[in-house]
């Protein structure tokens, strides 16, 4: 199955593999929201929200800045008062080992149920994690722009799930849209990146424009 395929939930595979305790979950609120990105064979999504996470643009962390990953990292941090959308995705226990490897940067944090919200009702009752970035500081951070052909994707995503309510809200409530967005669409450094329609173009640059942001050429 390619990531631009949508997964055939089987609902008696899910609930076997959870009583199995072969089953767990992640949330997205970035890229992972965008169903195109997904590259394991994730058996079932669902929109959902967690209370008690803020998203933020952050620095890498120093061992990888210093290997020339330049670009800044989505995270979301904790703080009480807020509610963070995503997705839910239901993946097999031994694939947690490769969404691992391609969160590098993060750390794996449970998620209470009584944090999370699903928007059309959990698919399974399993473990659900969260990744937090292992740095901190969500500042001003001229040195780590943020990627413009990863923005897109995350958007992109955002839009399918939420509509246009949900990418005004990521672009507003996010903190750390101080530091610049580079430009790379027309050359996308994001090595997963998406083609974006005229409407999904002037809506996210528009939205962006209003926020205030800078721009790297």
């Amino acid at each position: 199955m390619t990531a631009e395929q949508s997964p055939v939930t089987d609902m008696n595979e899910l609930r076997e593999l959870a009583e199995e305790g072969r089953l767990v979950a992640y949330f997205g609120y970035g890229s992972l929201v965008n169903r195109r990105t997904l590259r394991t064979a994730f058996l079932g999504a669902s929109a959902a929200r967690v209370t008690g996470w803020r998203r933020c643009w952050r620095p890498r962390d120093p061992e990888l800045a210093a290997l020339g990953h330049d670009a800044s990292l989505l995270s979301a941090r904790p703080q009480e008062g807020f509610v963070v959308e995503g997705l839910v995705v239901y993946d097999r226990l031994d694939h947690l080992p490769e969404v691992d490897r391609r969160e590098t940067g993060y750390n794996r944090v449970s998620v209470a149920p009584d944090r999370l919200d699903f928007v059309g009702g959990a698919l399974a009752d399993c473990p659900v994690y969260i990744y937090e970035a292992k740095t901190n500081d969500a500042v001003d951070d001229p040195g780590h722009p943020i990627l413009q052909s990863y923005l897109d994707a995350v958007l992109q995503g955002f839009l399918v799930e939420f509509g246009e309510a949900g990418v005004r809200g990521f672009v507003e409530n996010t903190l750390g849209f101080e530091r610049p967005v580079q430009r790379d669409r027309k050359s996308p450094i994001y090595p997963r990146s998406v083609e974006l329609s005229a409407a999904e173009t002037d809506l996210f640059d528009g939205l962006l424009l209003r926020r205030g942001v800078t721009w790297l050429d």
